[in-house]
């Protein structure tokens, strides 16, 4: 780490605390050439594997822009989006990986985007695994039907 005064190729860590969503440190250094102090912030890099085999960072606008497509018109906020896409990011890096392949991105994105929106699921759903028949649907909504009882039960449960 440089310091940013007198560039000097070593600094000395002062003091060092994880941000507020967790996913970064903010470190306080000083260098020992010419005192000054300086603070950096250090996040671990996330890469995606893309079908083609091209490596690109994490985004999570590419999340957002990604699920809006299938949230038009639908009662989904772009506060909403940014929230699914911070969850993607925390499911993604909860693995340990580093590198991740485009397709995994795609299965952590399902369950958020069930959660919020059923509609705008089933349509995502349908294009990225690859819907081709009537059938499909009528799969898809029938597991939707399950998880909806599932958690009416668990509801019912939990209250009694």
């Amino acid at each position: 780490m440089f310091c940013p005064f007198c560039r000097h190729s070593d600094s000395r860590v002062i003091d060092s605390r994880t941000s507020d969503d967790g996913l970064s440190i903010r470190r306080r250094r000083q260098c020992p050439e010419c005192g000054g102090r300086f603070s950096t912030t250090e996040t671990a890099s996330l890469s995606v594997i893309k079908r083609s085999g091209v490596i690109e960072p994490f985004s999570r606008e590419k999340v957002v822009s990604g699920v809006r497509k299938a949230c038009q018109g639908r009662p989904v906020t772009d506060a909403d989006l940014a929230i699914l896409a911070q969850k993607v990011e925390e499911t993604i890096r909860a693995t340990g990986a580093s590198q991740i392949e485009a397709n995994e991105i795609g299965l952590a994105i399902l369950p958020s985007l069930r959660d919020l929106d059923e509609v705008a699921y089933l349509r995502f759903a349908s294009v990225y695994q690859g819907f081709e028949s009537l059938e499909d649907f009528e799969m898809a909504i029938a597991d939707l039907r399950l998880q909806h009882a599932r958690s009416l039960s668990d509801s019912a449960d939990s209250a009694s």
